[in-house]
Order: C-alpha cells, then structure tokens, then sequence
C-alpha cells in the first residue's frame, strides 16, 4: 500500500473576493439602471414635446379655417336683425384674449357626408332635398342660402324651412346652404387643465379644443397692415398659441419646469368687406 496520498487542494472563493465582486455587480447594475432611467425620461420628454407641439398645431390649424370664413354668407342681413347671431351683432367681435366670430361655417350635410341642396325656393319657403333637422330652435336658426343671402328660419316642416322674410334673390336648384354661427374662442380650464376653448353659443358653453394650451393673444390689422379693433376695417387676425407640456421637469430649469411652445399664425380674413 501507498503511504497517505495528499487531498486534493480546492480553492473556494475568499469573503473578500466575493463582496469585490458583490460591488462591481451592484456598480454595473447602477450604471445600467442610471442609463435605463435616462432614456425613459428622454423617451418621456420626447413624448410631451411631441403631444404639446400637436396640440398648437391642432389649435392653430381649426381656428384658421374659421377666422378666414369671418363673414362668410353675406351675413349682414342677420347681424342687424334679432339682436345678432345669438348676440353678437359684428363678424369679428375682437378683444386681446378671446376672439368671437359670425360666418356660414358649415354647410348643411346628410349623416353620410352628401351635400343638402336647395330644391325648390320662393316667397318665405325653401325646399331642400333631405330633411335636416339643423336648424330647428332659437339659437340655431340662422341660415345662409348659396353663401349670398342670409336669414332665419321661423319653422321647419320635413324639407321644407319657412324663412321669417320673403327672399330677396333667386336661388336654383342645387343651391348648397349653410349654417350660419357665432364662435368664440378663449383659453380657460377644462377638466383641471388649462385647454382652447370653443364656444358656438348655443347653450352648450365651452368645450375643449386643445390640452395644455396656456395663452392666447389676438391682435388685428386693417387692409394697410395698421393695428385697429374696429370690426368693419379688420383684414388681418395675428394669433399667438403659448403651449406646454403636460407635466414638470425639475431637471428643467427654466421658470416652473414646463416646456412651451409659442407659434404665431396671420390670418387673412376673406370675406370683411361688409357693412354691418
């Protein structure tokens, strides 16, 4: 027999090893988690720029499609009569911070999109082609055939709309018809969060058009590019939209931590040249 064979010699891992390798694992694993954290929140910011800059564009682009039509239907006829378009009695009633407008805005549509046309018109009575239910009541009346002649309606029986006067042009069939309203537009508070509002002045009241919309400014310009709030001699509307984001950055350290956005727009308005 052999004498005593020795053991064999395995060597574990020391204490001292392993909380070295504890700490370089734990350092990693911050870093990694450090860099993860720091592209979340990019991602994040990212996100709110994003939804902010589509909220000044959404604002923005609806209000230019109305404030071109300012006056649109040779809305005059209704402005002097009834006291107004549900109270307003301008096309442009202009202040710095909230803006109302009267014009044809809609024409009048079937629920699948088609076009309603006159189809018949004399005297106090018009006939469209579909019946539409879009201007029964007070605050609804108000009524623009062909974007030339303005009116109200008294009633309404299936096609048929009884203006309260006798039209004073002829209109053939196939004549579109519009919707005349008065809208107004302001920024204010809309479920907790400062929002563009807009207004037809119908008995609805505001409704929200754009989150996280902070500011509004109006300004108004007559045919020579010189400053005027006299409705009649507007032509130009300039508006300015201050958006932010939704949330604060208290690594952002402007003001209170919000981002903005400000973008300004002129807007000429086409169809001024009325007399109230």
């Amino acid at each position: 027999m052999h004498g005593n064979m020795p053991l064999n010699n395995k060597h574990g891992v020391t204490i001292i090893e392993l909380l070295v390798a504890l700490v370089i694992s734990a350092l990693l694993i911050a870093a990694l988690y450090q860099t993860f954290i720091g592209q979340q929140k990019t991602y994040t910011v990212q996100e709110q720029v994003v939804d902010m800059q589509q909220n000044v564009r959404v604002a923005i682009n609806r209000m230019m499609r109305e404030i071109r039509m300012a006056g649109f239907g040779n809305i005059q006829d209704v402005l002097s009569l009834y006291g107004g378009v549900n109270g307003f009695t301008q096309p442009i009633t202009a202040a710095p911070d909230i803006l109302t407008i009267v014009g044809g805005f809609i024409q009048i549509r079937r629920d699948n999109g088609d076009p309603i046309f006159v189809s018949s018109a004399s005297g106090n009575n018009i006939t469209l082609n579909y019946a539409t239910d879009r201007f029964d009541g007070a605050a609804h009346r108000f009524i623009s055939i062909g974007g030339i002649e303005s009116n109200t309606v008294q009633s309404r029986s299936g096609e048929t709309l009884t203006l309260d006067r006798p039209l004073s042009l002829s209109h053939a069939a196939g004549t579109p018809v519009f919707k005349i309203q008065a809208i107004t537009y302001s920024v204010g508070l809309s479920l907790g969060k400062l929002s563009l509002l807009r207004n037809e002045n119908t008995g609805g009241g505001n409704q929200p058009l754009a989150e996280n919309i902070e500011n509004i400014q109006f300004s108004y310009l007559d045919a020579d590019g010189n400053p005027t709030v006299n409705p009649p001699e507007i032509r130009m509307v300039r508006v300015e939209v201050t958006a932010r984001t939704d949330k604060s950055d208290p690594d952002f350290r402007d003001e209170d931590g919000f981002r903005r956005r400000t973008i300004a727009s002129n807007i000429h308005v086409r169809n001024m040249d009325i007399s109230p």
